[in-house]
């Protein structure tokens, strides 16, 4: 019985699957990210946390602690100076995993394993959420708006009556001067009348 055994053996020999999970963490250190199966994500996951919380303290034990499981120099010194200070401030959980479905051929189920404070969009937060337009007819909600812009859709109102209440103040002054003049063209025609006479008389 394998009660308490929670080691996922991946089906491999203790040897191979140190070297396999070795060889994983330091791809992950250098890549930042990197597509595996889920069951070896997962094992890498328990593999390599236990050595960033480790790179927190530099010295030159835990150097030497790190580089027994990593077995890359370079790898160990980007550990140490890279990824520590930007996981200072985190309290564990420095990875994270993504499924991506199943692969083709033997359908094993895939993802992608990362370093949580490496991935540039969830950190920015710049990540546009689009808003669901809703598909109601009603009458839209009015929009607030600040003081100085009804003030500026007051004031074109106001121009415009001003404007209305001078066209009609000239279009009586004009219908004013037309009543004038018809007199007088009447008073000429009255007086052009009386000093013609007819030939016949």
């Amino acid at each position: 019985m394998r009660h308490g055994k929670k080691n996922n053996h991946l089906s491999r020999t203790d040897s191979h699957r140190r070297s396999m999970l070795s060889n994983m963490a330091s791809s992950l250190i250098l890549h930042k990210r990197i597509t595996t199966t889920l069951a070896k994500a997962k094992a890498l996951r328990m593999y390599v946390e236990p050595l960033i919380t480790k790179s927190k303290t530099d010295s030159t034990h835990s150097r030497r602690t790190a580089f027994s499981y990593l077995k890359d120099k370079e790898v160990v010194a980007m550990l140490f100076r890279e990824i520590a200070e930007k996981v200072a401030t985190r309290p564990g959980g420095y990875t994270r995993i993504l499924k991506l479905g199943n692969r083709m051929g033997d359908n094993a189920s895939m993802a992608l394993i990362e370093l949580v404070d490496f991935n540039e969009l969830y950190i920015s937060g710049d990540v546009a959420i689009e808003k669901k337009s809703t598909r109601r007819r009603g009458a839209k909600a009015k929009k607030t708006t600040d003081a100085p812009v009804t003030d500026a859709k007051v004031a074109p109102k106001v121009e415009d009556e001003e404007v209305k209440a001078a066209e009609v103040e000239e279009e009586k002054v004009k219908a004013a001067e037309v009543e004038e003049e018809k007199p007088e063209e009447e008073s000429k025609e009255t007086s052009e009348s009386e000093g013609k006479e007819p030939k016949g008389e």
